[in-house]
């Protein structure tokens, strides 16, 4: 596929490059974006319900093919992303004929792209994908890096597959009619960029964010495009996540043990990972002593999201015994990215697990005062 438009930025996989592409508009020429990869003996449309009764009126007329382009919908609830679900799609391109040259189009979320992407991955071992992210979670983050999975009732995304989209198409203008609460969870992970990447990228969410959370489109766009262009080097030189690709789940640990111990009803994603940032930032601050004037501007822009559903009364052993299922664990001792300062992050495996228990005690607590109690945990 040879791009020269301005707007894609290429990653780099084994598989073989790709490009995501993003601006406004884009997805009422989807059929002309999807040409370029080639011919397809059918194209199928995957997606929700919910997505699809709120975008696929901006999404179907951008699709023309020769014969008719089936939907298929299924629950994209937290809950649903099981394997469960994966047989029940699979079943369904079946019936609808879906054969090795077909094209599958994700259109939704973090769980219709997660879902999606281990479909096309192991249907008959694996068929053409193309990723449409219509959540700000999806849009700067997990559409882009070719990550695929489904959770297991131990834990999240312990199943799955590295399998990269052949295009992934990424239009601001869906983001409008997504719930307010979606759309500011979906900024935890825009902040966690600038946290563990780019500096400047903080700053502009610090002295934007109200326009940010207004949508204001020129704010928006130049977000969503820096972090898909810092994932796309990220895992461009770590496409396995064998080392450097690992920073990319700064707040993830602590965010994957809030949904398992509430079932992945409790919290949408980005709101646990709004959690987890903050408790990130404190364990920093406690394992590395990171600046305590980085922690508080993390945890401060954090907190102007938006309100979060309240910490789980959930025991901080249980939790901490969860994080033991954690991907990056190995040999059984958890792992954390953290960042020693604003701008840069990796992992370690040399935290304590009285400080992580120390953390997941109290932070729920701390992040509402101020940094000075934050001694408490020396206690």
């Amino acid at each position: 596929m040879k791009l020269t438009d301005s707007h894609a930025i290429r990653v780099r996989a084994s598989s073989g490059d790709y490009f995501v592409l993003c601006r406004r508009g884009l997805l009422r020429n989807v059929s002309r974006e999807i040409a370029r990869l080639g011919n397809f003996s059918s194209v199928h449309i995957v997606s929700s319900k919910q997505v699809w009764k709120a975008v696929g009126t901006k999404v179907r007329p951008g699709i023309h093919w020769r014969a008719k382009v089936p939907v298929h919908l299924f629950d994209d609830a937290e809950s649903a992303k099981t394997l469960k679900t994966v047989e029940s799609i699979a079943r369904t391109l079946v019936s609808a004929g879906a054969d090795r040259k077909s094209l599958l189009i994700a259109v939704g979320g973090g769980v219709v792209g997660d879902v999606v992407g281990f479909v096309a991955a192991s249907y008959l071992r694996g068929v053409a994908l193309v990723q449409v992210p219509t959540t700000v979670v999806a849009q700067v983050d997990s559409s882009v890096g070719g990550k695929t999975g489904v959770n297991l009732p131990e834990g999240k995304n312990l199943v799955g597959a590295f399998y990269p989209a052949r295009l992934v198409l990424v239009d601001p203008d869906v983001l409008g009619s997504l719930p307010a609460r979606e759309f500011r969870g979906g900024l935890a992970e825009v902040i966690k960029y600038g946290v563990i990447a780019d500096t400047q990228l903080f700053s502009f969410l610090e002295q934007n964010m109200e326009r940010i959370l207004a949508r204001d489109q020129r704010a928006l766009e130049h977000v969503i495009r820096r972090s898909i262009e810092i994932k796309a080097q990220v895992v461009s030189r770590d496409e396995r996540e064998s080392g450097l690709r690992e920073i990319l789940n700064y707040g993830h640990t602590f965010a994957h043990a809030l949904e398992a111990a509430t079932r992945y009803r409790k919290f949408q994603h980005g709101e646990a990972v709004s959690w987890g940032i903050m408790c990130a930032a404190l364990l920093g601050h406690e394992a590395l002593k990171t600046p305590a004037d980085d922690v508080a501007r993390i945890i401060a822009l954090v907190r102007r999201i938006g309100p979060l559903p309240k910490w789980p009364a959930v025991p901080a052993r249980k939790l901490f015994n969860l994080m033991r299922a954690d991907k990056k664990t190995k040999f059984g001792k958890v792992r954390f990215v953290l960042s020693p300062r604003l701008g840069r992050a990796r992992s370690y495996d040399g935290v304590s697990e009285k400080s992580a228990i120390c953390v997941l005690r109290f932070g729920p607590q701390l992040v509402l005062r101020s940094m000075d109690t934050l001694g408490e945990c020396h206690e």
